[in-house]
């Protein structure tokens, strides 16, 4: 059995309703609504997973717990790693598990996420405190015809992760945020904008 393969690119939106008009017109349709998720990187002492480039991942979307690894993956013109993953019924307790297996949280980083498909690929919205972003994932070719049709050039691509857009980010604006949340970048942030509660498990 083939292991399973993410497929997909980032990149910048500056028009979030625009965007939302042109992903209507080509007939995408929207699968989740705008939803609050925070996500906690796990690794071991020495960061064995990072180093080779690994991620293992416990995600909060709504009320769904999902747990997610990553393999180390090749970043070409698309991003392609293989993926595995399952719900959880209980993040708290995966938490707990996780620490007794030696895993420590060592990055968070939290969005607003709304997904869209047209049926062969999905294209999700993430408002995030460093900016919108939006990804494409499906078959390579569906993709660049999907970019294509929404405005959005190659060299307008982005296969880094949110943490190393997080870090490149923190780098360029001399940021003390250690974590990509609400919270530790927009304090004074209106309430509107952020979740009343973040999801946190145990502290960095």
């Amino acid at each position: 059995m083939d292991a399973p393969q993410e497929v997909e690119i980032k990149f910048r939106v500056d028009d979030l309703p625009a965007l939302t008009k042109r992903l209507r017109a080509r007939k995408f349709h929207l699968v989740t609504p705008r939803t609050h998720e925070m996500n906690t990187l796990y690794d071991l002492p020495g960061t064995p997973l990072r180093r080779r480039g690994d991620l293992l991942r416990l995600r909060r979307y709504g009320r769904q717990w999902v747990l997610t690894h990553k393999a180390k993956g090749t970043a070409g013109r698309h991003k392609v790693r293989v993926e595995t993953e399952t719900k959880v019924a209980d993040g708290e307790k995966m938490d707990a598990i996780l620490d007794a297996l030696g895993f420590r949280p060592t990055f968070r980083y939290e969005k607003f996420r709304a997904e869209w498909s047209d049926g062969r690929g999905h294209v999700v919205v993430d408002e995030t405190p460093i900016g919108n972003f939006g990804e494409i994932e499906g078959p390579a070719r569906w993709i660049d015809a999907t970019a294509r049709a929404l405005g959005i050039r190659a060299d307008d691509y982005l296969t880094d992760t949110y943490a190393g857009l997080f870090f490149a980010w923190k780098r360029r604006t001399r940021s003390p945020a250690t974590e990509m949340t609400f919270r530790a970048i927009h304090p004074k942030r209106p309430p509107g904008r952020q979740p009343a509660r973040n999801t946190t498990l145990r502290s960095l």
